[in-house]
């Protein structure tokens, strides 16, 4: 089977330069680090492209499929322009997102509300820019969004979010489709969903169902599952409502590659088991061939990201560990202390040198968790040393804070040659630009 971008864990454009440097996107890492400062996000915009092209193939083959972009993974407005011109929509999960693929030039059509308590006030604002869709979590939000619908005189366009009961064993933090679950409607719980709607919610129109099992999925049997849940309950909606729905969301969730150990499927496989299953239930139920919606996010911005960091003070315990400090770690990517991830690391600078020792890259935070990958091993290390961790394009930046104070990294674009920042390294006037003093404690 044909491999795909998210089985890498480097960028595709990773090579070593004559300098004897890592470059990515025909550009030197130690000189983007020299340029821009480190922290660093490098997101190389070759290998982002080529996995949305790996999307467009898999699925070629059922033309009713839509893809939304999971934008939590990363969202900022270059990204966004990217993903938009690869035929690309996006499931937005707050008023901030919407408002970013708003501002980039999105059509808004192609765009779903996604989230388990959205406000009044996003809901409204998704109403007035014309989101796509919006898929419902609760009993709640259904009536709240119905006011807000019957408030702008329009109808609200929903996929109703269900749990299929389906647990894929992957982070318990990251399972999202299991039945006790803080996402969506129970599945004993649709028939008084769509009672409401028909009955009571005038400005609501019903599309369809939308599932989602997880994140960092590695199991291909699941999707066939969630398919087959999905299929049987539009069938049944049918029968007992005469309820013609033509749109299936079964999110997204496929993982990628950080470390040799992991083996996500490829694209190509997921494409073709859920192509297949889809075949096979719209014959078994009789029903017309769906709308499906995918939510890629992880798989497809990760691999595209790179972080660089610079080498500073290191201890070495007494025959214990050798711990290397660098100027980030869990204020830019708090994956590893939140989920117990693990990260493949170069040194950007030393990749000739083959005197080599096993350290622990630890952060600069106030934790004694903030460690970023432990026991790998690399060239000596000096400081000033560029480290170049893979795979960080999801997840890091879009969670990134401001723990102790530290300023949010700066992030670059890099393709054949070319860098361009694409978010601003924050400064410190930006820390304290949202804090007020009261005029009583003033000097």
């Amino acid at each position: 089977m044909t491999s795909s971008t998210n089985q890498f864990i480097k960028p595709v454009t990773t090579k070593i330069n004559s300098k004897g440097n890592l470059d990515i996107g025909g550009c030197d890492l130690v000189e983007l680090a020299s340029g821009y400062g480190t922290p660093l996000y490098v997101i190389d915009e070759e290998t982002l492209r080529s996995i949305c092209k790996d999307y467009k193939k898999a699925f070629a083959n059922y033309p009713k499929t839509r893809m939304m972009y999971a934008s939590k993974a990363l969202c900022t407005s270059a990204v966004t322009r990217i993903l938009d011109e690869e035929g690309f929509g996006f499931d937005t999960v707050s008023a901030g997102e919407i408002y970013t693929v708003y501002k980039s030039g999105v059509n808004m059509q192609h765009v779903l509300f996604n989230g388990s308590n959205k406000t009044f006030e996003e809901l409204s604002m998704a109403l007035s820019l014309d989101v796509g869709r919006i898929s419902v979590d609760n009993f709640y939000e259904l009536e709240l969004l119905n006011g807000a619908a019957a408030a702008k005189d329009k109808i609200a366009h929903i996929l109703l979010r269900i749990t299929p009961g389906i647990e894929c064993h992957t982070h318990e933090y990251i399972q999202t489709g299991h039945l006790d679950s803080k996402f969506g409607f129970d599945l004993t719980q649709i028939d008084t969903a769509v009672e409401l709607i028909q009955t009571k919610y005038k400005n609501i129109q019903l599309h369809g169902l939308h599932a989602h099992i997880g994140s960092q999925i590695f199991e291909t049997g699941i999707y066939p599952d969630e398919i087959e849940i999905l299929a049987r309950e539009i069938k049944r909606l049918d029968e007992k409502f005469n309820l013609k729905l033509d749109e299936i969301n079964i999110g997204g969730g496929l993982g990628v590659k950080y470390t040799e150990k992991d083996v996500p499927p490829s694209t190509y496989d997921i494409g073709e088991l859920i192509i297949n299953k889809l075949n096979e239930v719209i014959e078994k139920y009789q029903i017309d061939a769906p709308t499906v919606f995918l939510e890629p996010g992880r798989s497809i911005i990760s691999t595209s990201g790179v972080t660089l960091y610079t080498v500073g003070s290191s201890k070495q315990v007494p025959f214990g560990t050798k711990y290397v400090a660098l100027d980030g770690g869990m204020a830019d990517n708090p994956r590893p202390s939140m989920y117990q991830a693990e990260y493949v690391a170069d040194v950007a600078n030393k990749k000739e040198v083959t005197l080599k020792e096993k350290v622990t890259l630890a952060g600069r935070y106030c934790e004694s968790g903030d460690i970023l990958i432990k026991n790998i091993e690399l060239p000596v290390l000096d400081s000033g040393d560029i480290i170049c961790v893979y795979n960080t394009g999801a997840y890091n930046y879009s969670m990134a804070s401001n723990y102790n104070r530290v300023q949010k990294p700066a992030m670059v674009l890099v393709n054949n040659g070319d860098a361009h920042i694409i978010v601003e390294r924050e400064n410190l006037d930006d820390l304290i630009s949202h804090d007020v003093i009261p005029d009583r404690l003033k000097k």
